[in-house]
């Protein structure tokens, strides 16, 4: 049986057949436009003057080719910039069939250099594709997408992806991508680098990605860089990418991202004229047309997302690794269901216990509700719900005194629960039992929750739902070692935090990159409310880990007063006692004597 599920969890994908065509791709045409638009537009940001020149330019030279770029005008919100207006430049070439192949290239750049490379290269690439496009002869129609606002989260590409009536506007109801190629700092000076994550947990064709593989390695005589498998799988757990291929991959669409850059584009300071290599680009440019001619033969072949992890020459198949990931999941709750059993025969009582960590979930939802406002009030950063752009101020400047204030005002909220949280006296073990085991119920819960939204994000909550099963195993005496196996259920949270640090190039900012995605918007409200249940049960856990755990009290234990009543009560009390001990001032004096 091992062997049977090995067999059909690996596969090699086949890779589309050589074109009749030799690519016609000229060097020099391509570095002229890309060297011609980083030299007259340097700053392109979105919303600048240079990007609608830019936008202009561009049109102008689809038009010298012999086709009509139309312009899809719109306006974003973009973290760190505001509103700001975006133009999108469709140009199509008609071929016997309505199916399109698209080839994108964001022309935008973050206005701290000429962009020559990121990405006036890619732009150039599809100037010269675009002005090959009546040698090619191609029997599917051929899109170019010269998008805005690529620089700051695909944006661009994530309305056309999301938007299908501009192409039953432009080609007619027939109208559908079957597959997409992007070019993204074609020119730089590392080795050419292949991606294709998404912005959901799928992944394009495993032919595109070989075929594309395949011409890379034709042109350049070494086969291209791409994610590592590990590295796959956590894009599948958190889809997350800087580049275009994303919005495209999320919603069916086969894509795929050529480039010289790593996941995180280059420093833009250094992205002058003299950085564009001029041979890089061509080689590149080759590949990108020789795999439209490929797939204008045989798109047929590469149609469709799936999700898998590419390792070498073989993928490995998704549908295992959610098999993989919920059968780790299994032996918890087996574990969680006896557990339930146990406490029932020695009649453990789990009310309090329930009540206790949903005092816990009270407050951090009041965090939660908190951030929310100050997104609301504008002191955090908001805009459309797409990644930020690492090179953006946003990224990097925490926010230190909302910060601050949102944790004190979190604070508040804890106090106010506190008292009825905090141990009077020594908790017996049979209560300790219980807290644990509402904890472990209401985190099986949120794993199912999680499971069902996104089965490959379970890697990052399996260690918390593995260690933390083992606490009532350890002696409540042995604190350090409790400490230890708590802490180890933080190990999938480090994993996502050290992915963004080191591939995305974040360093420490990336546990603040990671809450403004959230304040954006990017992460799914699922899994938002999961994550602040989840740390509610870490706190809960935490507390049973040092011994300062207690179960909440029955309604005949507790005071009159519920904790805001008390907690308005002592506000009241505490200023009437300031104004007694002040002072009165002279005035005051004479209206107490009259």
């Amino acid at each position: 049986m091992p062997l049977l599920v090995a067999a059909f969890s690996l596969g090699r994908p086949d890779r589309l057949p050589p074109p009749r065509l030799e690519p016609s791709f000229d060097q020099r045409s391509a570095t002229f436009f890309a060297r011609e638009l980083a030299r007259r537009f340097p700053d392109r940001s979105p919303g600048s003057r240079g990007a609608a020149e830019a936008a202009d330019w561009v049109d102008a030279r689809f038009t010298d080719v012999g086709l009509d770029a139309q312009r899809d005008e719109f306006s974003a919100e973009l973290a760190g910039l505001g509103e700001v207006p975006l133009v999108n430049l469709i140009a199509v070439a008609p071929g016997r069939s309505p199916e399109m192949i698209l080839v994108m290239a964001h022309r935008d750049n973050s206005g701290r250099s000429p962009g020559a490379n990121d990405n006036a290269s890619g732009t150039g690439a599809l100037l010269e594709l675009a002005r090959n496009v009546d040698v090619t002869r191609p029997a599917h129609t051929l899109v170019f997408l010269s998008t805005d606002g690529g620089a700051f989260g695909g944006v661009g590409a994530a309305r056309f992806a999301t938007r299908p009536e501009a192409l039953t506007r432009l080609v007619g109801g027939g109208a559908s991508v079957i597959a997409a190629v992007n070019l993204d700092a074609i020119a730089g000076g590392r080795p050419p680098r292949l991606l294709f994550g998404g912005d959901a947990a799928r992944s394009p064709s495993a032919t595109l990605v070989a075929t594309a593989d395949e011409t890379i390695a034709a042109e350049t005589d070494h086969p291209p860089e791409r994610p590592a498998g590990f590295a796959q799988l956590i894009d599948l757990g958190f889809p997350f990418t800087l580049h275009e291929q994303g919005p495209f991959v999320a919603h069916g669409t086969p894509a795929v991202t050529l480039t010289t850059g790593g996941e995180r584009p280059e420093a833009t300071t250094a992205d002058s004229l003299a950085a564009i290599d001029a041979d890089q680009l061509a080689a590149l440019g080759r590949s990108a047309q020789d795999l439209v001619l490929r797939l204008d033969a045989t798109a047929e072949l590469a149609r469709g997302t799936q999700s898998y992890v590419y390792a070498g020459a073989r993928t490995i198949r998704g549908w295992t690794i959610q098999f993989a990931l919920l059968a780790a999941l299994l032996p918890f709750l087996v574990a969680t269901v006896d557990l339930f059993a146990r406490c029932r025969r020695r009649r453990v009582a789990l009310a309090p216990a329930l009540r206790s960590l949903a005092s816990r979930i009270g407050v951090w939802a009041w965090a939660g509700v908190l951030f929310l406002v100050f997104v609301a009030a504008g002191a955090l950063p908001s805009g459309v719900g797409r990644p930020i752009s690492p090179d953006a101020s946003v990224a990097g400047d925490w926010p230190v005194a909302v910060l601050a204030a949102l944790g004190i005002l979190g604070a508040l909220g804890w106090l106010v629960a506190r008292p009825r949280l905090v141990p009077r006296t020594a908790t017996a073990r049979e209560d300790e039992l219980g807290g644990h085991l509402a904890a472990m119920i209401v985190l099986g819960l949120v794993a199912l929750v999680v499971a069902g939204t996104n089965p490959y994000s379970l890697l990052f909550l399996l260690p918390s739902l593995h260690a933390w099963l083992w606490l009532p195993h350890i002696s409540r005496e042995n604190v350090p070692l409790r400490l230890l196996v708590w802490a180890a259920g933080f190990a999938g949270v480090l994993l996502l935090v050290g992915s963004f640090a080191t591939r995305f190039g974040l360093g420490w900012d990336a546990p603040w990159y990671l809450l403004a995605l959230v304040s954006v918007g990017y992460v799914a409200p699922p899994l938002l409310v999961a994550a602040l249940v989840w740390g509610a049960i870490a706190g809960q856990i935490g507390a049973l880990a040092v011994g300062r755990y207690t179960p909440y009290p029955a309604p005949g234990e507790r005071p009159a007063r519920g904790p805001i009543r008390e907690a308005l009560r002592q506000v009241v009390l505490t200023t009437r006692r300031r104004r007694a001990r002040r002072p009165l001032d002279a005035d005051e004096r004479d209206v107490d004597s009259a």
